[in-house]
């Protein structure tokens, strides 16, 4: 019961932010603080995104176009309620993907806060990193965006990182949902080199960027 609950629970959450994420797009307000340096990871997923929005949205036209035709009452019935999901369903994916852009990863001065999609974040204290290098790891399954193994934390979108923390020694994280312990954190961003130089930076000054 208490697993039902909670998997109802993250699917309200998740619906809520995706709408919310939404919101921010359109208005061009990024979630995030005005002191915080924002680092982009959304050209891995970005190509396969528009696709499916493109696709999404041909298919509500073109569905709505071929039952106006059908001089029928059950294709005026259905007619409706298909182009009030397939819009539904258009927007939901417009709202995923602005998550990918008003959701960035947040460099503070305190921390780095690694985020992926509408929800997931876990924020890594600058103060237990003691080494960071652009490096991929995969891990398997396409719709899994964390994986867990061995310490090691991996945090992408589809199933690739391509940038490592190194902490010192087994770190308890925040997460939206938690905690969780690493003592490696590895994660996806657009320019991994220019991220690590970065961080390399915060790491050795902490406050400066």
């Amino acid at each position: 019961m208490n697993r039902t609950w909670r998997l109802l629970k993250d699917v309200v959450l998740v619906e809520l932010a995706i709408w919310r994420n939404l919101a921010r797009w359109v208005a061009r307000r990024p979630d995030a603080p005005a002191e915080a340096v924002q680092i982009g990871y959304s050209r891995l997923t970005a190509p396969v995104m528009w696709l499916w929005i493109f696709g999404s949205l041909v298919e509500v036209v073109a569905l709505e176009l071929v039952l106006r035709s059908i001089d029928a009452t059950w294709a005026h019935v259905v007619r409706i309620p298909l182009f009030v999901v397939g819009l539904w369903g258009a927007l939901w994916m417009l709202g995923m993907a602005g998550s990918f852009y008003v959701r960035r990863h947040l460099l503070l001065p305190d921390r780095i806060t690694v985020r992926n999609g509408p929800r997931f974040r876990v924020d890594v204290p600058l103060a237990a990193v003691v080494g960071s290098r652009a490096v991929e790891h995969e891990f398997e399954g396409m719709i899994r965006s964390v994986h867990e193994e061995d310490g090691l934390l991996l945090v992408g979108p589809g199933n690739r990182t391509n940038v490592e923390l190194t902490l010192a020694g087994p770190t308890t994280l925040a997460t939206h949902d938690g905690e969780r312990v690493a003592d490696r954190v590895g994660f996806w961003v657009d320019e991994p080199r220019e991220v690590v130089r970065l961080l390399q930076r915060a790491e050795q000054e902490p406050g400066v960027r």
